[in-house]
């Protein structure tokens, strides 16, 4: 299987005032996404809300996006669930619809322990889709240590890691003991729009991005200069992203990245309960950063 390479955007999930999900709002970002640029397409995740949609909302969203994106870009669709037999069908459901890949997340609030995880995602894997371990510990309360991931990644269907754990030194450990001895056919992913250029340098291969729901090409840009050898204008890039990255993050995500949005006029609307309004000092941060960017905001 080749690797997933690039910038994926982890899609917010557009809602109207009455918080019913915004599907002409949804056509529309994907279609913006895809016009700057970006390398991939990542719904119904932590940043499109997942916890607080039902499955039939799940399974329009994702018929929606992989008919937009029209296989122009992977599709990476989030199957996770801490119930194993829910994961296996949300999973077998995205391969039925077309999707390129699953991203399935650590299960939370079991915290299982190894055996536990390794049949987790056997069970997973056996759906016959590529799957994208999902490690986030610090909304599972579970963090996968590279060990763990070794034997992760012998799994077959197994093909990569989004690390979001935070923690560079980890991520420098998955790449030098998984991808590095499979000759870089397993794909590691930043799940940390700050870590993107850190971990290009040590040889990972990407980001699954919250701020490209904004700046597509942006991000993408930073991605493809670092793999064209140009490392000065990544670094510039980076730079340039780091303030709105901050903000980006003030509060739980999506809920500052669909205020963003809306403040830049694209698609968006409420998050849905029990994610809650910014505060008023928070958006005052947020509206300061958008405006840096250029866009013209009240």
């Amino acid at each position: 299987m080749t690797p997933f390479k690039g910038a994926f955007t982890a899609l917010i999930t557009p809602m109207k005032d009455n918080g019913d999900i915004d599907f002409d709002g949804l056509k529309q970002l994907v279609q913006f996404q895809l016009e700057n640029g970006i390398d991939g397409l990542v719904p119904i995740g932590t940043t499109g809300e997942t916890p607080s949609l039902d499955e039939s909302e799940e399974e329009a969203l994702l018929k929606t996006v992989i008919k937009e994106a029209a296989r122009r870009v992977p599709v990476i669709a989030g199957t996770g669930s801490n119930s194993t037999r829910h994961a296996v069908l949300y999973t077998k459901r995205a391969k039925d619809l077309g999707a390129d890949a699953a991203l399935v997340v650590t299960p939370y609030y079991n915290k299982p322990n190894d055996d536990g995880l390794l049949r987790h995602f056997e069970a997973v894997a056996e759906t016959g889709i590529p799957i994208i371990v999902y490690n986030i510990a610090s909304r599972t309360g579970r963090n996968i240590p590279t060990p763990l991931m070794e034997k992760l990644a012998q799994i077959p269907n197994i093909t990569g890691v989004k690390e979001a754990s935070g923690d560079i030194n980890q991520m420098g450990d998955v790449i030098n003991a998984v991808k590095r001895p499979r000759g870089g056919a397993f794909t590691v992913f930043s799940g940390d729009d700050a870590l993107t250029l850190p971990l290009l340098a040590l040889g990972g291969d990407g980001v699954i991005s919250v701020i490209s729901n904004l700046l597509p090409a942006k991000t993408a840009a930073l991605v493809k200069a670092f793999n064209a050898g140009d490392t000065e204008t990544a670094r510039e890039i980076h730079y340039e992203l780091l303030p709105f990255i901050k903000a980006a993050f003030i509060e739980t995500n999506p809920v500052p990245i669909k205020r963003a949005l809306a403040l830049a006029g694209l698609p968006s609307g409420p998050v849905r309960l029990p994610l809650g309004r910014m505060s008023e000092a928070n958006e005052k941060t947020l509206r300061g950063a958008v405006k840096a960017l250029g866009f013209d905001i009240a």
